[in-house]
């Protein structure tokens, strides 16, 4: 069973900092897209980032210039470096990897952010 594993969730004020990061297994031999969805109460889950293998980044409108994604291709890692946090960014964000075949879901990490 292949399995993600997410880290750096948490509570964080308004104004600062998280660091998402999400590691998938080595058994995924090729990857296509690795990215960040989230999921806030009530809402349906939607786009945060994601880079498809090749190509460029792509942001929803929410987190464009705060947030910023990158992935290591050797290590099948994919972090989402979140800066200026807004209440509204409260969600709970989980990982997703494409290995052409199908999509792989992290069991998601809360990030909360609060005053």
């Amino acid at each position: 069973q292949v399995q993600l594993v997410e880290s750096g969730g948490g509570s964080v004020q308004p104004g600062g900092s998280l660091r998402l990061s999400c590691a998938a297994p080595g058994s995924i031999l090729t990857i296509k897209i690795m990215g960040w969805y989230r999921q806030a109460p009530g809402k349906q889950r939607e786009l945060v980032a994601r880079i498809i293998s090749g190509g460029s980044p792509i942001y929803a409108e929410s987190v464009k210039g705060r947030f910023t994604i990158s992935r290591d291709n050797a290590k099948n890692t994919v972090t989402l470096q979140m800066n200026s946090l807004k209440p509204e960014d409260t969600a709970v964000y989980y990982c997703l990897v494409n290995d052409f075949r199908r999509d792989y879901w992290g069991p998601g990490t809360q990030v909360t952010v609060s005053s």
